[in-house]
């Protein structure tokens, strides 16, 4: 599939599940901010869980399709279209050549993930597709997506075509609506007195306008620390929430720095982090304890919702009706055929009647 980009949208980057293993030398791992969203869309599709896809802030993009392919739109509801009609979001549709996908605006969520069949292909950077701005490396040219940018697929999985109209039940989408969010106390929970700690638990509060893909800032009482907000610099985790000395909480996201010098509180259990990654700036939200337990169990229950998916996926594949949507056949390509020993390679190509 080629996408040529028609209007990059307000915000639109190139991501994967980021760039691990390399915080030691100071490299942000990036990523998708809502990742259990790019992976249940790569799902569907038949792609790796992990493959590029491209993330889209609050408003969506549009491309024109300069190669057909096969494609998925998951995360919040920006109002997909396709030849200016309306079309379900977390279903998998076709896209002939001149075919052009917009969206109509953000209706609820702040992030959405175009998912293409065989990935969004780019250089990897340290093993990663993942766009990190700051640094100027990774994804697209290490920047957000213009007008004119042009995107190519990976390989895409020799079905991808029987998965045209598989659509991932209401049921089984992830649950972003406006709760509170899971904490997990610590590293330095001891930091903060004990009506500081009930004051971040018990207290409502805002997003703020300072809030990107680095940081979610909130607006609200302040928390009170026992002698100080400083502390030797130490490693910052995925979704902790660090309490400077002006008492406000700071969630610390995809892009993230390696490390940091402030007490933190606690840290997002995986549920909290993708809720906030679809929160907006002025929304409210809240705070509760959890245990990490409840955070494991949350991965558990995941990756068993993925692995219901793949079983969709499978059963839809299988069904004996096929909608005539390519003049591609879903088995084209080429393969490994061994027979009494001697392998040959083996192209497949459909012909128009």
């Amino acid at each position: 599939m080629k996408l040529r980009v028609d209007n990059p949208g307000l915000f639109s980057t190139v991501q994967d599940l980021g760039r691990w293993g390399y915080q030691l030398s100071g490299v942000p791992v990036a990523g998708a901010m809502d990742g259990p969203a790019l992976r249940l869309g790569n799902v569907l599709l038949g792609n790796p869980q992990g493959a590029a896809g491209i993330e889209m802030t609050l408003l969506g993009a549009a491309f024109i399709v300069e190669e057909e392919g096969y494609f998925i739109v998951t995360g919040g509801e920006m109002g997909l279209c396709l030849d200016g009609k309306p079309a379900p979001s977390w279903q998998v549709h076709y896209a002939p050549i001149g075919a052009r996908i917009s969206f109509s605006g953000g209706l609820d969520g702040s992030r959405a993930y175009l998912c293409i069949a065989g990935g969004v292909d780019v250089p990897l950077v340290m093993g990663s597709a993942s766009t990190y701005t700051r640094g100027n490396f990774g994804g697209y040219e290490g920047r957000s997506l213009k007008r004119g940018d042009v995107l190519v697929s990976g390989t895409a999985d020799l079905l991808a075509a029987r998965s045209v109209g598989l659509c991932l039940p209401a049921e089984l989408r992830p649950d972003i609506s406006n709760r509170p969010l899971p904490v997990i106390p610590g590293p330095q929970e001891d930091a903060f007195t004990e009506a500081g700690q009930r004051t971040f638990f018990e207290s409502e509060y805002s997003i703020t306008q300072e809030s990107d893909r680095m940081g979610c800032s909130f607006e609200g009482p302040v928390i009170e620390h026992v002698q100080g907000a400083d502390i030797i610099s130490d490693g910052i985790t995925l979704g902790a929430i660090q309490i400077p000395g002006h008492g406000k909480p700071i969630a610390l996201l995809a892009d993230r720095q390696t490390t940091g010098g402030y007490t933190k509180i606690g840290v997002l259990a995986p549920v909290g982090l993708e809720i906030l990654a679809q929160r907006r700036v002025g929304e409210s939200v809240r705070f509760r304890r959890a245990t990490r337990q409840e955070g494991v169990e949350e991965i558990r229950a995941f990756n068993r919702l993925c692995e219901e998916a793949e079983k969709l996926r499978a059963v839809w594949r299988s069904r004996a009706a096929q909608p005539a949507v390519s003049s591609r056949s879903a088995f084209s390509g080429k393969f490994l055929l061994t027979l009494e020993g001697q392998v040959y390679d083996v192209s497949v190509q459909s012909l128009e009647d």
